[in-house]
């Protein structure tokens, strides 16, 4: 009988104790996620069980992005394509339907109850619903059920994961609340770049006004900034306050004109990168609770 080599032997050992990594490696989950706010989520329900790819990544504005040839062949190979929904990634249908690509599209706002904007935007439909943890707890939900759906082996993980993050977002939302309750009543105003926190709103209690609307890509006109200006100076609004994707020479403007102080960055629609202040979703939401903290409490 025909002895075999020992380096054949040895190959052979390394090769079947590589094996089950490479097929580990298949066998992850690839993810899309629109932007980097909904990608933060996307990672911390699918952990290491998933293959995660982001659209818009830090300081990206998805409200004026454009897709790239590159998007379309990550959406192709993907298994499910996470977005927001409720409008915000107007440019992302056609992207997925013109990837011919079998991918399920999860809506991450599923079973969240839309509010619109305010006076000229009241007949639009707000995104932004990230802006409040509750929603969030929502959003975290789905994507969870998705990723159960898609790959049941994972579910014990995807279900721990899930459980593990609702509890920081419980947490998160208590946070808030606490800052929120020492900023007095009558300063719980301000007013931001564009109209992205109405949700956050909705759910603590501060008032925000904007010049800009719901998107990014609208202008306002020098009516809807006169406007502003009487308002803020009628009500008393104690400050404005900057956001990473605004134009900042409007808060300025408005400042100048009303003596409202300028607060430091808020972060509505995007993250930061690792580096930055708001390289997730629960520490930009705590650096904006922080920055209005500071910036109404007399």
């Amino acid at each position: 009988m025909r002895t075999i080599p020992q380096r054949i032997i040895a190959v052979a050992l390394l090769l079947g104790a590589l094996a089950p990594n490479a097929h580990a490696a298949e066998q992850k989950l690839r993810v899309v996620a629109s932007f980097s706010v909904l990608a933060d989520l996307v990672r911390n329900v699918g952990g290491d069980r998933i293959e995660l790819t982001t659209l818009v990544g830090p300081d990206g504005d998805a409200h004026v992005y454009s897709p790239t040839p590159q998007d379309a062949k990550t959406i192709a190979a993907s298994s499910l394509v996470v977005i927001n929904g409720l409008g915000f990634e107007g440019w992302l249908p056609r992207l997925v339907e013109s990837t011919g690509s079998r991918a399920t599209v999860v809506e991450a706002t599923k079973g969240i109850t839309p509010r619109h904007g305010e006076g000229a935007n009241a007949d639009k439909i707000d995104p932004h619903a990230w802006q409040s943890v509750a929603n969030v707890k929502i959003y975290v939900s789905n994507i969870r059920d998705a990723f159960v759906n898609a790959d049941a082996a994972g579910s014990s993980i995807y279900n721990a994961n899930a459980s593990a993050y609702l509890q920081q977002l419980d947490a998160l939302d208590r946070e808030i609340r606490s800052g929120v309750a020492v900023i007095p009543a009558a300063r719980r105003q301000v007013v931001t770049t564009h109209d992205a926190f109405g949700y956050f709103a909705d759910a603590y209690g501060i008032s925000f006004v904007a010049p800009q609307g719901i998107s990014t890509d609208t202008e306002p006109t020098a009516k809807d900034i006169a406007a502003i200006i009487l308002l803020v100076r009628a009500a008393h609004v104690p400050a404005v306050f900057l956001e990473k994707l605004g134009d900042g020479r409007l808060i300025g403007r408005i400042a100048a004109e009303t003596g409202a102080k300028i607060g430091g960055t808020l972060f509505s629609d995007s993250l930061t990168g690792p580096g930055g202040a708001a390289p997730t979703y629960i520490q930009m939401m705590n650096h904006n609770i922080r920055e209005l903290t500071r910036v109404l409490v007399d």
